[in-house]
């Protein structure tokens, strides 16, 4: 009917309305019959062209600007369909989390706002209190969870690099876990004493193994705790010297005493030019030549005496190895009696610090929790020797192709020891992929904890302090971060460590908490001016 309807002219419309407001008795039916349709189809036309006239002569906008309007109005919505394709749905939610992680990785509140701005627009951004108030709950929410965290992370946390952090003059301290590197510990301390490190370590009980520089508060924290589980009779805490650390200081100590030599030498330029221009001029020079030659002898003993240290520190380099020069592994009675003699030739005040650490007990530790770890296992010694020394072999293969003919056995000697491993047991490859981690992950230095430092010093340079629930908010990020490249690539620090958490997500954790927090600083700034209005 409605197509039928379409057809049918305007004119007979109008001749229809005629024929409904004639007021005429039977002109409806008759006008109805001539146009063979019914007497409510007369009646609807009547209505419709009343309906336009009315609207026509109304003082309204007419027809042409209707349609124009519409016209325009269907350009506009095509025009803002394109528009959002492109556009970014951004809302509150969304803008939260962007201030939350850009806080995270060290951004400014006025970085992030101007940003938000670029995202969402100029009225539509927040205010710089408004981000501010979020970032706050932020780090109320993420110390809060850290807890819970923390109390999943105490029986996975086995092995520890500690050290700390000054924050313009503040100390943090820090501790990572260095096979999934989860830090573990972020504690702002107003001093730095052997009882505040001591306490922090007191809740990680599971402890096994702690690797820190000598610092003096540190040590003596570890030592407090050391002695506490002895009175308690609970499992030891292992700890070892920085590797690092030791070989950092000796190298400051060969550029002091490298440095002298030099200065030696320059002495003697310059007493030998002198020399020199004194005989040209036919001078007695015998004050100049007995100078010249005391210089020389100066110098000669002071690069007999750098030489003397050098050869003496490569020696002790050896020593911090976990292998020896001949592919065997190393330990303490070896490492030992290689530093002993060495020491006697680092002679100098630079080279105290060095000494101290090479006789401090701490210094090999790491190789006594090697032999200890590998005689876990139960192979034979000598099955355990040769996959050690596979693993070695491995590890000494040209890492470049080498052009023109191949000369020494070094790419394939370890295919030849895999034979040898083969004939001690047939399910060698087992045993050597647990030697092999304990071997790869064998722990010498705590510089993982400069990998906490540069999260922080993007935060420093901006800022002039950080808070603790800055810092809870940054430490809780790092652990939900995936890492980008690398062994752990595609993994956070969280999921390494094998926390067993529904989400690993940094906003999925802290939003929940976050509500909270923020509903509360809402309740407690109100409270506030309220208090201040009364």
């Amino acid at each position: 009917m409605f197509t039928l309807m379409c057809t049918i002219p305007f004119s007979r419309w109008i001749v229809d309305a005629a024929a409904r407001f004639s007021h005429r008795h039977g002109a409806v039916a008759q006008q109805a019959e001539q146009t063979c349709c019914s007497r409510q189809t007369v009646y609807d036309h009547g209505r419709k062209v009343l309906t336009a006239v009315a609207v026509e002569h109304s003082g309204g906008p007419t027809r042409k600007q209707l349609v124009e309007q519409i016209e325009t109005l269907h350009q506009e919505n095509a025009h803002l369909s394109n528009q959002l394709k492109d556009a970014i749905f951004f809302p509150e939610a969304k803008q939260q989390e962007f201030s939350a992680k850009g806080r995270s990785m060290g951004i400014s509140l006025d970085q992030i706002g101007v940003l938000l701005v670029v995202l969402v627009g100029r009225e539509a951004a927040p205010a710089r209190s408004t981000i501010e108030r979020w970032v706050q709950a932020a780090g109320t929410a993420a110390g809060k969870i850290l807890v819970r965290l923390d109390a999943l992370c105490k029986d996975r946390v086995l092995c520890g690099c500690l050290d700390e952090i000054f924050f313009r003059g503040h100390p943090v301290l820090v501790g990572v876990e260095p096979r999934s590197m989860v830090w573990f510990l972020g504690k702002k301390v107003g001093s730095l004493k052997g009882s505040t490190w001591a306490e922090q370590l007191q809740a990680w009980d599971a402890l096994q193994y702690v690797v820190a520089d000598a610092g003096v508060p540190l040590q003596a924290g570890i030592a407090q705790v050391q002695t506490q589980r002895r009175r308690d009779s609970k499992a030891p805490l292992a700890s070892g010297l920085d590797v690092f650390h030791t070989k950092y200081e000796a190298r400051k100590a060969l550029a002091i005493d490298w440095n002298k030599a030099e200065r030696d030498c320059d002495a003697f330029d310059k007493i030998n030019r002198c020399l020199k221009r004194t005989r040209k001029g036919g001078i007695p020079c015998q004050i100049e030549a007995r100078a010249a030659g005391r210089a020389w002898a100066k110098v000669v003993k002071s690069f007999n005496e750098y030489e003397a240290i050098e050869a003496a520190w490569k020696q002790v380099v050896v020593a911090l190895n976990v292998f020896r020069p001949d592919g065997k592994l190393n330990d303490r009675a070896w490492a030992e009696a290689q530093v002993m003699p060495a020491l006697r030739n680092l002679v100098g005040r630079a080279w105290v610090p060095v000494r101290n650490h090479l006789q401090a007990p701490e210094a090999f530790t790491f190789l006594d929790r090697i032999h200890k770890e590998l005689a876990q296992h139960p192979v034979s010694m000598e099955l355990r020797d040769a996959l050690v020394r596979l693993w070695w072999l491995r590890r000494q293969r040209p890492r470049k192709p080498v052009e023109g003919p191949v000369e020494g056995a070094g790419h394939v000697a370890h295919l030849v020891q895999q034979e040898v491993c083969q004939k001690l047991s047939p399910i060698w490859r087992h045993w050597y992929r647990r030697i092999a981690t304990i071997l790869r992950e064998t722990v010498r230095a705590s510089s993982l904890v400069e990998c906490m430092n540069s999260v922080l010093r993007m935060h420093q340079s901006r800022h002039r302090t950080i808070t603790p629930e800055m810092l809870d908010l940054k430490r809780l990020y790092w652990n939900c971060r995936e890492f980008l490249g690398g062994k752990r690539r595609g993994r956070s620090p969280y999921k390494q460590l094998g926390l067993p958490l529904p989400s690993f997500d940094f906003w999925t954790l802290l939003q929940p908490e976050f509500t909270k927090a923020l509903t509360e600083a809402k309740a407690e700034a109100k409270a506030r001016t309220l208090a201040r209005a009364a």
